[in-house]
């Protein structure tokens, strides 16, 4: 009876059975305890399956994160690149995307901004994307609120000029922070706030949102720049070399 239940076992797939109800219906209650016992006994003997089956995973895992990563930042018309939904800066037709997803209360992205800020004005032919993902609590989401509805006002320069203040700032900022930096750059107070309630700025937040696990990102300040993924702060150099290959021959290395 054992000898009869292991060959059945291999012939089903002894790994997949968990996968795979139909064959497993064939065996009785006391067949599939008795195959459960044999797996037990493998696994115990044989461990580095378990290690082996894990990296497998692993990998296969890894594969697909790559492959989503890639069929996001490769669609030049899509979302990531050419959403209404963002704030777009620099030279809206350079031959070279900055994407930065950003939080309003992070520590590195207020690092990285002197960086971007030197990068636009040095070159010409750079587009810089700015993704407001808030990710580091309800203050940053009130701010991000702000700065989505604010765009409705503010058009490129003048709401550069709001997110250097705002990202700027010391200390946690929230909505009062936001709407007083708005107030000081002159907005329409009462447009903005009535924009804030409309369901689109959620929706926007929510998009961004979306594309962050689609490209399996983990935290702020993470950047997309041709087709490369970075998560976390780079220093400059780094920054400027690979937006230069960009420039060059389209990737982030020549």
């Amino acid at each position: 009876m054992r000898l009869s239940l292991v060959r059945a076992a291999s012939l089903a797939g002894l790994l997949a059975l968990p996968f795979a109800p139909a064959a497993a219906a064939e065996f009785s209650a006391s067949q599939k305890a008795e195959i459960g016992v044999i797996v037990k006994d493998y696994l115990l003997a044989n461990p580095e399956v378990l290690r082996d089956a894990l990296a497998e995973l692993d990998k296969r895992q890894k594969n697909e994160e790559a492959a989503a990563r890639q069929k996001v930042v490769s669609d030049q018309s899509g979302l990531l690149f050419s959403s209404v939904n963002q704030a777009t800066l620099g030279n809206p037709k350079g031959n070279a995307t900055l994407v930065e997803f950003f939080d309003y209360n992070c520590g590195y992205c207020k690092r990285s901004l002197d960086d971007i800020a030197r990068l636009m004005k040095a070159d010409p032919n750079l587009k810089v994307v700015l993704k407001d993902f808030p990710v580091l609590g309800p203050g940053s989401v009130e701010a991000a609120h702000v700065a989505t509805a604010l765009r409705n006002q503010f058009k490129t320069e003048k709401f550069w000029d709001f997110h250097q203040k705002l990202l700027g700032a010391r200390g946690q900022v929230g909505k009062a922070q936001a709407l007083a930096v708005a107030k000081d750059l002159g907005a329409d107070m009462d447009k903005l706030e009535k924009d804030m309630a409309a369901p689109a700025i959620k929706e926007s937040i929510q998009e961004v949102a979306l594309l962050a696990d689609q490209l399996n990102l983990t935290g702020t300040p993470s950047f997309v720049i041709g087709q490369d993924v970075v998560v976390g702060a780079i220093p400059y150099d780094e920054m400027k070399s690979k937006v230069d290959n960009v420039h060059k021959c389209g990737k982030v290395a020549c």
